[in-house]
């Protein structure tokens, strides 16, 4: 497990049953993100033979990159989700996210991008984040 997957792999140990494959893509601030990053999610995306596919990704910017990703992934079920809060500093609120986006993507039938974060999952235009109390919401 590569080092920038450590606090992933603190709650991945947790899904007995689950079979997984952690890729690092990009490591900078999501506000630091481009479309250029946001492409190489996409061509990792598409390359790869997995349909159900999570992405953790920063809150800031998890909605532009999953719009991106909307015209560009067509044959998949991917899930986007992160935490307001980094995990060395508030450890629940990451694990129910990921917990949360795990589960529906483990049963997703259908296509799409979604988001998972606060107890929620979506089709990602029907969730944004509510910067003036901090959580997301549905649309």
């Amino acid at each position: 497990m590569p080092k920038d997957s450590l606090a992933l792999e603190g709650i991945l140990k947790y899904f007995y049953n689950l079979k997984y494959k952690v890729g690092n893509i990009i490591h900078k601030d999501s506000l630091d993100m481009d479309d250029d990053d946001r492409q190489e999610i996409a061509s990792v995306i598409n390359s790869a033979k997995q349909k159900k596919i999570l992405i953790i990704h920063g809150t800031d910017t998890m909605d532009k990159t999953a719009e991106f990703l909307e015209d560009k992934i067509y044959d998949k079920c991917v899930v986007l989700t992160g935490a307001m809060v980094p995990c060395s500093i508030d450890f629940v609120e990451a694990t129910a996210n990921i917990s949360t986006a795990i589960g529906y993507m483990l049963n997703c039938q259908k296509t799409g991008i979604y988001i998972a974060m606060h107890g929620l999952v979506d089709i990602h235009n029907r969730v944004f984040k509510n910067r003036e109390i901090g959580v997301f919401q549905q649309i």
